[in-house]
C-alpha cells in the first residue's frame, strides 16, 4: 500500500467544505475496521483513507498550514500504513477511569511481546509493535502495532483471530466475515 501523497491533501479552506460528507464516510469506515479484544483493547486497523483523514484532522485541529509542517505529520501518519503481507492498527487501551488506566498500564508492561494474530491453518504472527510508545514503567494507552503476516496472509479470512496472552491480560476474538472482508483489502 502507498504511503499518502503531499498532492493528496486538502488545504485546511477546501477540507472544512468537504468535512462534513468526508467525515461520516471515515467514521463508517473506521467502524468496519474496528475490534475490540476484551473489555479493554481496542484495534483500528489503518489504511491509506484512515490516515489521510487522520492528517487532514490534525492539520484542521493544530491549524497546520506550511508545507514543511504537513509533510511532517505525513512522514508520522504513514508510517502507519501496512506494507505487503501486513496489517496495521492503532492499539487502544482503554479503562474507565484515569485511575485504573494509570494501574493498568503498568500491569500490562510487557504486552507488546503478548499481542497476537492467527489465520486459519497457520501458526500465530505476533504483533510488532513501535517501541518508541513503551518505557521501562509503563507502556501508552495508545500503541501502534503491525502484523507482519507473510504467506499466511493468502488465508486470512473469517475466522482469524486476534489474541492477548499476556499473565494479567488474556483475551481472544474472532474476526466475523464483514470485518475479515474489510481487512483482507489491505492485503489485496
Amino acid at each position: 500500500m502507498l504511503p499518502v501523497n503531499y498532492s493528496e491533501i486538502s488545504n485546511i479552506a477546501e477540507y472544512e467544505l468537504e468535512r462534513p460528507a468526508y467525515r461520516e464516510a471515515m467514521m463508517a469506515l473506521k467502524d468496519r475496521r474496528r475490534v475490540r479484544v476484551g473489555d479493554h483493547l481496542t484495534f483500528l486497523f489503518e489504511n491509506r483513507d484512515t490516515v489521510r483523514y487522520q492528517v487532514q484532522e490534525m492539520m484542521r485541529i493544530e491549524r497546520i498550514v506550511r508545507e514543511h509542517d504537513i509533510r511532517h505529520e505525513l512522514e508520522s501518519y504513514n508510517e502507519l500504513i501496512p506494507g505487503p503481507a501486513e496489517l496495521s492498527a492503532c492499539l487502544l487501551i482503554e479503562y474507565e477511569t484515569p485511575e485504573l488506566r494509570g494501574v493498568w498500564l503498568r500491569e500490562l508492561l510487557g504486552l507488546e511481546n503478548h499481542v497476537w494474530m492467527r489465520t486459519p491453518g497457520h501458526e500465530p504472527v505476533r504483533g510488532r509493535f513501535d517501541t518508541r510508545q513503551i518505557s521501562t514503567d509503563r507502556i501508552s494507552s495508545v500503541q501502534y502495532v503491525k502484523f507482519p503476516l507473510g504467506a499466511s496472509a493468502a488465508a486470512f479470512g473469517p475466522g482469524a483471530r486476534l489474541f492477548a496472552d499476556h499473565p494479567k491480560y488474556t483475551v481472544s476474538v474472532s474476526l466475523d466475515e464483514a470485518r475479515a472482508a474489510e481487512l483482507r483489502l489491505d492485503l489485496a
